[in-house]
C-alpha cells in the first residue's frame, strides 16, 4: 500500500527531527565550545589560521584556508538553500524543519482540546474533518498537549546546549543530576522561553521571527515561476459544498485560495491540498481543486490573471472598481463557505 502524500511528509519530518536530536551524539555536527571549534562527521574543523598565528604559514596559505574552510562552505550551503527556496518556496520548513514539526503537533493536539490551532483563533474549527470524521474537542486533551509544549520545550533546550558543549558531559551530568550552575540556567531560561513560544507564539514565530523562514520566502516572492499552490477557479463552485477545509487545514493561517503574495510565509506543506483532496473524494467531486503549479502555470496565481492573458486582456480591466470586482470574481468564490468572502 502506498503511502499518501501527508504520511511521507511526515517520515521526513520524523527522520530529520532524529537527525537533529542525534546529529551532537554521533559527532555529526556541533560546536564544542571546549575546544573552541566545530566538530563535523567526527573531525575537527578549524579556520586552520592557527598556524598562521603561530608564525609557522604565511599570508596566502591562511587566506586559502579561510576561503576552503569557510567562505566556501558558508556561502556554497546558503547559495545552494536559498536556490532550492527560490524554486520550491518554503520546502525545508513544511517538510523537514523540526520547530514546524513541534507546531504542526501541538496544533492537533491543541484543537483536539479547544477546537482551535491557536489560543488566539477568533472562531473554532468545524468538528467535521476532510475525511469525513468528526472530531469534537474534549478538555481533557489539555493534559497531552501541555505535557507536550513543555516536554518539547525541555527537550530543544537540552539537544541546543548539546550543540555546544560535549552531550556525553550535558547528558552524563542530567542524569547524576550534576548540572553545573551555567547548564542549569541556560536549561531553564531556554525551558520557558520555548514553553512560551510553543504554547502562545508559536505561529507567530515561523511568520515572523524565523531569518530562516524569512529568507526563503524573499527568494521565493522574487520568482514569479515557482513552485506554488493554484486555484482551479473553473470549478470553484465545488466550495460551496465544503466547510473551508483547505484553510482549516493551513498551519499557517492562510487563506490557499488566493494570490501568491498573500501567501507570503507558505511552508509548502500541502495539507490544504490533502484537505481539499479528500473532501472532494467524499463528495465524489473527482480530484481537489488545489494542486502545485509552477513555471507559466504559477502565473496565475502571481497575477490574478487567468492563464493566458495579458495587460491588455479584456478579462482584467485595468480600472479600479472594474478590475477589482472582475479579479475577485475569478479568484474568490463569494460563497459563505469560501473563506475569502
Amino acid at each position: 500500500m502506498s503511502l499518501t502524500l501527508q504520511q511521507r511528509r511526515r517520515l521526513f519530518q520524523a527522520g530529520f527531527f532524529l537527525l537533529f536530536v542525534l546529529a551532537p551524539v554521533l559527532d555529526i555536527l556541533r560546536i564544542d565550545l571546549n575546544q573552541g571549534h566545530a566538530i563535523l562527521f567526527g573531525m575537527d574543523w578549524t579556520l586552520g589560521i592557527d598556524d598562521f598565528i603561530a608564525g609557522r604559514a604565511g599570508i596566502g596559505e591562511a587566506t586559502l584556508n579561510l576561503l576552503w574552510r569557510g567562505f566556501l562552505p558558508l556561502f556554497g550551503g546558503a547559495g545552494l538553500f536559498l536556490w532550492i527556496a527560490w524554486r520550491y518556496g518554503r520546502l525545508y520548513c513544511g517538510w523537514l524543519c523540526p520547530h514546524f514539526s513541534v507546531v504542526e503537533t501541538i496544533n492537533n493536539l491543541m484543537r483536539r482540546a479547544i477546537g482551535r490551532h491557536s489560543l488566539w483563533d477568533k472562531r473554532p474549527l468545524p468538528v467535521l474533518q476532510p475525511d469525513g470524521r468528526i472530531l469534537r474537542p474534549e478538555r481533557r486533551y489539555w493534559v497531552p498537549t501541555l505535557l507536550a509544549v513543555f516536554g518539547f520545550a525541555f527537550l530543544w533546550a537540552l539537544v541546543l546546549l548539546t550543540y555546544l558543549l560535549p552531550p556525553a558531559e550535558i547528558y552524563g551530568n542530567l542524569i547524576r543530576g550534576e548540572l553545573t550552575r551555567n547548564q542549569s540556567v541556560f536549561l531553564s531560561a531556554a525551558t520557558i522561553a520555548f514553553s512560551i513560544e510553543f504554547l502562545l507564539a508559536r505561529h507567530l514565530f515561523c511568520r515572523f521571527g524565523c531569518a530562516v523562514g524569512l529568507f526563503q520566502s524573499l527568494v521565493w516572492m522574487g520568482n514569479d515561476r515557482a513552485m506554488v499552490v493554484g486555484f482551479d477557479t473553473d470549478r470553484a463552485d465545488a466550495c460551496k459544498r465544503c466547510n473551508n477545509a483547505c484553510d482549516n487545514a493551513c498551519p499557517m493561517r492562510l487563506k490557499p485560495r488566493t494570490i501568491k503574495r498573500r501567501m507570503f510565509t507558505c511552508t509548502e506543506c500541502a495539507q490544504c491540498i490533502s484537505a481539499c483532496a479528500q473532501v472532494q473524494a467524499r463528495q465524489g467531486g473527482g480530484q481537489g481543486l488545489l494542486h502545485w503549479v509552477s513555471d507559466a502555470a504559477a502565473m496565475p496565481v502571481v497575477t490574478g490573471r487567468p492563464a493566458g492573458s495579458g495587460k491588455t486582456s479584456q478579462t482584467v480591466v485595468p480600472i479600479e472598481g472594474q478590475g477589482r470586482e472582475l479579479r475577485e470574481r475569478r479568484w474568490k468564490n463569494r460563497s459563505a463557505n469560501s473563506g475569502t468572502a
